[in-house]
């Protein structure tokens, strides 16, 4: 027995020699000489470490290898037992360079690691089947479509734009030939025109003046298909870049887009609207408003900004649709564009064209204020001069939209020789249109002012509320603090208290 014992550990520490041998071999130059050892590095449950012998260099000093790690445990790295002594002795430093770089090889394919072949082991050498990799498999990643498919509700909303483009081309290239022209100037030019033929008080040969009537309904389709264009090139190219700079919260994003439209419109409309007021003489003499009705022939810049108004007040409803407007502003924009249609529709039906002229740029001026002090508050909230501003000249653009109302039905119209209903001459002066039209106008303009107090109500009750807070925070910070009177005695009591003291 102790002659087999012998043999055993002589067999042992021959193993133990060469494995000690082949690890000295495949060791730096540095780490001969001295240099400190390589650190353990752990990649999957594999360990790549330089070893370095004691400083008696005996072999016995090692601890063993467990009994796995000679057959694969060291997560299938390890070579056969007295395989690494051989090749180091026959191959010369190289079998070190392939021994440290086997474990990375072993740790890369760790994730699907193949069985060994004769052992039916797997990587991890256990000699059980090795657990399912924690890390989930990559899915294969799908190709996102950034374009919805054709005629799709984001198609429609992404691209209105363009369709709307192509629907107003087709009615332009219709006026280039002689078969469909006919039908293309109804939708692009003025309809109903009458030639009044030159008078010795006049310069000019002949003047041409326009009436209204049904085909009047296919200009306004046309320039409302404008209108969407135009509100897409100004969302786009203005309104989108200043809210990527600005950041806006979505309430202030479509706030901020409503004003941005709404100030662009009213500034042009009462640049134009004020020159023609300005060309009809309209400001300088008053009784134009009712002198000579009914005003059935209007010259053509009157009859467009007609046109104009209406077609961008339509354009207004589908835009609800194209802007993804929320359902609980719907029915505000629903409202207020119903108004301003009625108003509109009804003064140019109703022969009524000088009066609605001056009310619209008079309205049109305030609102503009409004929307463009708006729009600077959005951008610094301490900004409320122009609220300030709106809120007088609001009041004031009431007031005198019912004193131009007053004098037209109440005492211009009302004296009129002519009070006979007439459809072929346009007339409608009678007491019951007047009181009609006056009870509307007083209608809306006593809605908007309950409108406006009500707003202004809740700005007061918002301030009112933030000022307590204000004033409580000052009076902590003033009971916080000492003043210097009290700072003196308070140094002079402590001076006499030490001298007392001492």
């Amino acid at each position: 027995m102790e002659t087999k014992l012998r043999q055993r550990g002589g067999r042992e520490n021959r193993r133990r020699l060469c494995a000690t041998q082949a690890g000295r071999r495949s060791q730096p130059r540095s780490a001969v000489r001295g240099a400190p050892a390589a650190p353990h590095v752990a990649v999957g449950g594999c360990e790549a470490a330089s070893h370095r012998l004691p400083a008696g260099g005996r072999a016995g000093r090692r601890p063993l290898r467990p009994a796995g790690a000679l057959a694969g445990s060291d997560g299938g790295c390890s070579q056969r037992p007295g395989s690494g002594g051989r090749a180091a002795r026959g191959r010369g430093g190289r079998g070190g360079v392939k021994r440290r770089l086997l474990p990375f090889l072993c740790c890369a394919a760790a994730s699907s690691p193949p069985p060994l072949p004769g052992r039916g082991e797997s990587c991890a050498g256990s000699g059980e089947a090795a657990a399912p990799s924690s890390r989930p498999a990559m899915a294969i990643r799908k190709k996102s479509n950034k374009n919805p498919p054709v005629l799709s509700h984001e198609f429609i909303v992404q691209n209105h734009a363009d369709i709307v483009s192509c629907m107003a081309m087709i009615f332009l290239l219709g006026l280039m030939f002689e078969i469909t022209a006919k039908a293309a100037v109804i939708f692009v030019t003025l309809q109903y025109n009458v030639t009044i033929p030159a008078t010795e008080e006049q310069s000019a040969e002949t003047i041409s003046l326009y009436h209204y009537g049904i085909k009047d309904l296919a200009t306004i389709f046309f320039y409302m298909l404008v209108a969407i264009i135009i509100h897409a090139i100004i969302q786009e190219y203005v309104l989108d870049k200043i809210n990527r700079k600005m950041h806006f919260s979505k309430t202030k994003h479509s706030k901020f887009n409503e004003s941005g439209q709404l100030s662009a419109f009213y500034l042009f409309s009462c640049v134009w609207g004020t020159s023609i007021l300005v060309s009809e003489n309209y400001i300088s003499d008053p009784t134009s408003l009712w002198r000579d009705y009914p005003h059935t022939l209007i010259p053509f810049q009157m009859k467009f900004f007609y046109i104009l108004q209406l077609a961008y007040w339509f354009h207004a409803f589908p835009e609800l649709y194209f802007q993804k407007t929320k359902k609980e502003d719907i029915f505000r924009q629903i409202v207020y564009i119903g108004l301003y249609l009625f108003h509109i529709a009804g003064a140019y039906l109703l022969n009524l064209t000088h009066l609605g002229l001056v009310l619209l740029v008079l309205h049109y001026f305030v609102e503009f204020l409004f929307h463009i002090s708006r729009l600077f508050y959005f951008s610094d909230e301490r900004y409320q001069k122009g609220f300030s501003l709106w809120a007088v000249l609001f009041v004031l653009g009431r007031l005198l939209t019912l004193i131009l109302s007053v004098l037209t039905f109440g005492f211009g119209l009302a004296r009129a020789e002519n009070q006979q209903l007439n459809f072929s001459t346009g007339n409608f002066n009678i007491l019951a249109v007047r009181i009609s039209v006056l009870a509307s106008i007083c209608l809306a303009q006593a809605f908007m002012m309950w409108k406006f107090i009500n707003f202004q109500l809740r700005r007061w009750r918002e301030h009112s509320s933030s000022q307590p807070q204000l004033v409580k925070k000052k009076f902590v910070t003033a009971k916080g603090k000492t003043s210097r009177k009290e700072r003196v005695n308070f140094k002079h009591i402590f001076q006499c208290h030490r001298v007392k003291i001492h």
